[in-house]
């Protein structure tokens, strides 16, 4: 076997099984079926003739979403759609906190009702820099520090997108939580 095609296997077991992970933060990103998959094929391509450059015991599926994200800031640059990369600081962390919610919850209620449209329509409602930076942290689990390597921000940028698009979302989720007993929810 050559190195090509040991590569090429490696690519395949390594970088294919994280698809539909990548394809999700594409829609997300995208909003759009169409624009999502010729992202996806960008960002799988890229990654592909790149794939040399992956260090192997790194995150493969960390490293594939830094470059759907890059590959998707290329597509806005090159639509000339604005697209502002930069976000001001949080001044306070004291605003990230909100009220404890010590109510009693109904866990059966929760199951039972599907929120998923609800919550994708506000996540969609948000700017670009803060929607992605919500995705990957809230939706995602990413971690602080891998979403911003992934985003290619400063942590302290990140955590202030993070706080925007929260603070956005408060609002139009206010009443569903309500709704389902999170007592302590205000809408600001």
């Amino acid at each position: 076997m050559t190195q090509v095609d040991c590569s090429d296997a490696r690519f395949e077991r390594e970088a294919l099984c994280w698809f539909d992970d990548v394809f999700r933060f594409a829609m997300a990103l995208m909003r759009d079926r169409e624009d999502a998959e010729d992202l996806i094929q960008e960002t799988y391509l890229h990654a592909f003739r790149s794939w040399h450059t992956f260090e192997p015991g790194r995150s493969a599926r960390q490293w594939l979403f830094t470059v759907c994200y890059h590959r998707f800031v290329r597509m806005r640059q090159r639509a000339r759609r604005p697209f502002d990369r930069d976000a001001a600081s949080l001044d306070s962390m004291q605003d990230l906190v909100g009220p404890a919610d010590t109510g009693p919850r109904d866990e059966q209620l929760l199951t039972r009702v599907d929120l998923t449209s609800v919550l994708w329509d506000a996540i969609d409602r948000l700017a670009e820099p803060y929607r992605s930076a919500l995705i990957l942290v809230d939706v995602d689990q990413q971690s602080y520090e891998a979403a911003s390597m992934i985003l290619d921000i400063p942590i302290g940028t990140l955590r202030s997108r993070l706080f925007r698009a929260r603070r956005h979302l408060r609002p139009i989720l206010a009443p569903y939580a309500r709704d389902l007993g999170f007592s302590s929810v205000n809408a600001e």
